[in-house]
């Protein structure tokens, strides 16, 4: 087959968002050939921490993490963790992750992720049965849970999240322990959140995708894009060369398409560095621990421990650090085995790490604001953008990618995309 003349459009990218991409497209009727280095949901997609988190509608950059800023230079266990080693060059990022702590940016973005988290859910409920993918989400809610004795930092939270809008209800110790009784009588209450969801297993729900866009004629190659050429016909694409990449097709070493989705997470910045655009991303790395037992039945995340705990089908999913240190550093997988500490400490009995599973380590894709980049490039008709989710990529990707199909299609989106357009840095 040439590949060349079948690809309308090409989806650079096999994460989460890549293939709720390539398979809305595949469905509007475009021929799609969706390009990774990796096999599908390979990345940081593989070890997400499952929670479709519509309730985080606060931006990141906060005078409270400012506050941390010191002490991430000295615990390499911290829930927020900066390698000394790679503050200077992360210093250009920080500084625009500081300047907006400022109010009205803050307002600003919470909006824009407001927006964004409406409407995720929704989209995800349209998606979930095309892909026969809908014992993959339970909606059980989820748990925000405090050990402070007082529950005044908790209250606190929790008014400002009926401030912002989501619904939120106040469970008190007894009322928590009849919810989830496997948790620790050391936790004091709780915040609950009752219109969210999880997946219990996320590289599954990407394999049920990537199927589903198999099954519709979508074509998949396991090669990495190295470089976007303009030409004649829309774009060239150079793949690599390397043969240790298996291939799923025939061997070219270009491929040209009309249109091309750009979904490549943590990498994004360094394609559209070769177009000519500054994209300020960084890889925030995280990490997971999977435990042998599952006494939860809903996410809990730990308001001072800054971690959350999600029952999947292998066990609890204990995730939620942050690092920086650079995409291509060694994980320091004691990030991922203190996890289990604090977990033993909110659960009434004892668990152990899941022999079989090793802890995993993986580089979301983090910018500034908090904000993915969406639309269209603005110099490169046919391009379009759908990265920078950072830890929203499981929430968004069923919606992003109906907002960026209907861009190709020449539809209206129904979402306003200005807060998210690539040239806001």
């Amino acid at each position: 087959m040439n590949i060349a003349s079948q690809a309308k459009v090409a989806v650079i990218g096999a994460g989460i968002v890549g293939l709720t991409t390539a398979l809305q497209l595949q469905r509007a009727g475009l021929s799609v050939v969706l390009l990774d280095a990796q096999g599908p949901g390979s990345g940081c997609s593989r070890g997400n921490a499952g929670h479709f988190a519509t309730e985080q509608v606060f931006p990141l950059a906060s005078i409270a993490v400012l506050r941390q800023l010191p002490a991430m230079l000295l615990d390499p266990t911290g829930p927020l963790r900066l390698r000394a080693g790679y503050f200077f060059k992360a210093l250009p990022w920080l500084l625009r992750f500081v300047a907006n702590v400022r109010p009205a940016r803050q307002q600003a973005l919470q909006q824009a992720l407001s927006a964004l988290n409406a409407q995720a859910l929704p989209a995800w409920q349209r998606l979930l049965p095309q892909a026969e993918a809908t014992d993959l989400v339970t909606f059980r809610g989820a748990l925000l849970v405090s050990e402070q004795p007082g529950l005044i930092n908790l209250a606190q939270t929790f008014r400002q999240y009926q401030d912002a809008g989501i619904m939120v209800n106040w469970l008190e110790q007894a009322a928590l322990r009849s919810r989830e009784p496997a948790l620790s009588t050391a936790v004091q209450g709780a915040i609950e959140f009752p219109d969210v969801a999880h997946t219990v297993d996320p590289y599954v729900l990407c394999l049920r995708l990537h199927q589903q866009f198999i099954a519709l004629g979508g074509l998949f190659r396991q090669q990495q894009v190295q470089r976007i050429r303009p030409c004649n016909s829309g774009y060239q694409l150079d793949l690599t060369t390397d043969p240790k990449i298996p291939q799923s097709g025939p061997g070219e070493l270009t491929l040209q398409t009309s249109k091309l989705v750009i979904c490549a997470g943590a990498a994004s910045h360094q394609l559209c560095a070769e177009l000519g655009y500054r994209v300020p991303l960084e890889a925030e790395r995280g990490y997971h621990l999977m435990t042998q037992s599952r006494p939860l039945q809903c996410p809990v995340s730990s308001l001072e421990r800054k971690f959350i705990m999600t029952p999947m089908q292998h066990g609890l999913r204990l995730a939620g650090t942050v690092e920086f240190a650079g995409i291509n550093s060694a994980p320091d997988y004691r990030r991922a085995s203190v996890l289990l500490q604090h977990a033993n400490q909110l659960l009434a009995e004892p668990t152990s790490a899941n022999p079989a599973l090793e802890p995993w380590a993986g580089n979301r894709p983090s910018l500034p604001d908090s904000l993915p980049v969406l639309g269209q490039a603005p110099r490169h008709p046919g391009i379009y953008l759908n990265f920078g989710h950072q830890h929203l990529g499981l929430t968004w990707a069923a919606l992003t990618a109906e907002l960026t199909s209907a861009l190709l299609l020449g539809q209206t989106p129904g979402l306003d995309l200005s807060p998210y357009r690539i040239d806001r840095f």
